[in-house]
């Protein structure tokens, strides 16, 4: 799976538009990001990629460039 493929997936996993997750884009935006967005990224990585996350990786995380070194290493580029 390619860093795009699992940016769109996520997407569609919080029903937010596509395009919305750019990768230099911050997690601020309550609109998009909150605490169970955060479970939703951490139950794809794990569903999708076989990768296991705690809360405490993904709460550090600023940008969604930081959520995608979380799985970089299982995702192409």
């Amino acid at each position: 799976m390619t860093r795009e493929q699992f940016v769109r997936e996520l997407e569609n996993s919080l029903e937010i538009p596509v395009g919305t997750l750019v990768r230099t884009r911050t997690l601020e935006d309550p609109s998009y990001w909150d605490s169970m967005s955060a479970l939703t990224f951490m139950a794809l990585a794990d569903e999708k990629l076989q990768v296991t996350l705690t809360g405490d990786q993904v709460v550090k995380c600023k940008t969604v460039d930081d959520l995608l070194a979380l799985v970089g290493d299982k995702l192409a580029s």
